[in-house]
């Protein structure tokens, strides 16, 4: 039986169960961040194969997952100097890409908030609303 060809709207599925995940943009593409950090995206460099999706992660699981499984995962010279990987969504299966959304909410869950200056201004906002509900 063939595997099921899973989309970037699957990884949104998953990842919105996930505590302190939300819905936001990378470079104008769909994006799932935490606390403004980068959880996982559509990938926009032309580098990246079609459908695939770029999760964060440590270096050195990225190292594993690479040499483990490079039907699934790879890296193109674009991503190398961050810790990402590149995810060919047609090739992951559903439990497969669960485990990796774990993975990576519990790399990015332990990152500090971002703080440039759209962080800034929406820690500003909601500070601003929660004091006018008080």
């Amino acid at each position: 039986m063939p595997k099921e060809a899973l989309t970037f709207e699957a990884v949104r599925e998953m990842a919105l169960i996930l505590t302190d995940v939300a819905e936001a943009t990378s470079y104008g593409a769909p994006a799932l961040k935490i606390h403004g950090n980068l959880l996982a995206c559509v990938p926009v460099n032309r580098s990246a194969e079609p459908n695939s999706a770029v999760f964060t992660i440590d270096m050195d699981l990225r190292a594993t997952l690479l040499k483990s499984k490079p039907e699934i995962y790879y890296i193109t010279d674009h991503y190398a100097g961050y810790p990402t990987v590149l995810v060919r969504l047609s090739s992951i299966g559903r439990k497969e890409l669960r485990e990796l959304l774990g993975m990576s909410w519990s790399f990015v869950s332990a990152k500090k908030p971002a703080r440039g200056p759209k962080a800034k201004a929406k820690a500003a906002k909601r500070r601003r609303n929660s004091s006018n509900d008080a």
